[in-house]
């Protein structure tokens, strides 16, 4: 199908994006940062060259410093970052934290913080997932309770918070009216992650990503900090879901083709019994199955990215779909790129093994593989 072959624009960013992760992306910065516990998680200088290129904008309105482009503009650069397990916040701050308030803030808000995002300097963490939710989005005990006209109290504890450390500031889901699994009555605040009464405590994820858990002791907010309408935040949030879908498995299809290469690289150069280990038939056979797990990937997420560009009534289903099959074929590549590396690539000093904490992580964030085949099956009608 036409609509799943890249552009000439999109073939050039592409290659832009290649050429910049190559050179400034290394694995051994990752294992750097794992290695310093660095507070940050990611490289803020590196952060604001990718804020130069325009790319935490991409899917931004020009109005507010984007470039009005689309997912699919998006998911090209992001597969390219995937290829290095690059742990700069685009999940968090442009896939989750500024797509909440694209879809749901004033005409204040996303003038006032689109633009920071865009230009780099304003990074977001979505603190939504809470420790008994598994993966329901509407299961949410956090409260957000009236205290005076206009003025609420926030009590509660949020895990997961990819980025939390070190945002600027946290996109809070919180509720206001009925029962914790209800639809409505959910709430999105902005909230100063340095304001009275919130705690911030680091997580590491397996992938050595930088996460938080967010804890919410009668934290004053105001209406004007609420995103969208009073009780209405799950009409923000499934879509917001849907969108960080497709970036998150854009990325999980970049270490998945990294991961594919370097297993590939090293079947043709390795040697047992005097022979290249890659002309062994049952090796080829493994490799085969691995580069169909990484085309199917990028078919359903080259899908799911038009859909939502296109504004199609199925984005919703293609997104679980997309993510069903990244965190099966992820985890199944990253696996087998392991094995086939042999002994070596057991240790740590390979970086092959990155690839399987990075598909491990990516697996569970968002939902794994089992919600998604149940959602995809529920939107279909069984």
């Amino acid at each position: 199908m036409s609509d799943l072959v890249l552009t000439e624009e999109q073939e050039l960013l592409k290659h832009t994006a290649a050429d910049f992760v190559r050179t400034h992306s290394p694995l051994s910065r990752i294992r750097q940062l794992r290695d310093s516990d660095d507070p940050v998680g990611y490289s803020t200088d590196l952060w604001r060259e990718m804020s130069g290129l325009g790319w935490p904008g991409i899917v931004l309105p020009e109005e507010v410093g984007g470039l009005g482009l689309g997912y699919a503009d998006l998911a090209v650069v992001l597969e390219e970052i995937g290829t290095a397990l690059a742990p700069e916040p685009f999940l968090s701050t442009v896939l989750l934290g500024a797509n909440a308030i694209l879809l749901g803030g004033s005409p204040e808000q996303r003038r006032a913080i689109l633009s920071r995002v865009a230009s780099g300097e304003e990074t977001l963490a979505l603190a939504h997932h809470e420790p008994l939710a598994r993966y329901h989005l509407h299961r949410v005990s956090t409260t957000a309770l009236p205290t005076a006209r206009g003025a609420y109290t926030l009590r509660g504890e949020k895990d997961l918070v990819l980025d939390g450390p070190s945002a600027t500031r946290l996109v809070v889901s919180a509720r206001s009216a009925g029962d914790v699994g209800d639809r409505d009555g959910l709430d999105l605040f902005l909230v100063d992650p340095h304001a009275a009464g919130v705690s911030v405590r680091r997580q590491h994820l397996v992938d050595a990503r930088s996460a938080a858990i967010v804890r919410f002791d009668g934290v004053a907010v105001s209406d004007s900090d609420r995103i969208g309408a009073a009780g209405a935040a799950a009409a923000v949030l499934e879509p917001v879901i849907d969108r960080a879908l497709v970036g998150l498995g854009a990325e999980m299809l970049g270490g998945m083709r990294q991961a594919f290469e370097m297993t590939i690289a090293y079947l043709k150069d390795r040697e047992q019994f005097g022979v290249k280990i890659g002309s062994f038939q049952a090796l080829k056979h493994r490799a085969a199955r691995m580069f169909v797990q990484v085309e199917l990937a990028r078919s359903t997420v080259m899908a799911a990215a038009r859909a939502l560009d296109d504004g199609a009534t199925d984005a919703p289903r293609l997104a679980a779909l997309a993510k069903a099959q990244l965190s099966d074929g992820f985890l199944h590549v990253a696996s087998e790129a392991v094995q086939m590396h042999g002994g070596i690539g057991m240790t740590d000093e390979h970086d092959i093994g990155f690839f399987l904490k990075r598909a491990r992580a990516s697996e569970i964030l968002l939902g794994d593989a089992s919600y998604h085949r149940d959602r995809y099956a529920a939107l279909e009608g069984y």
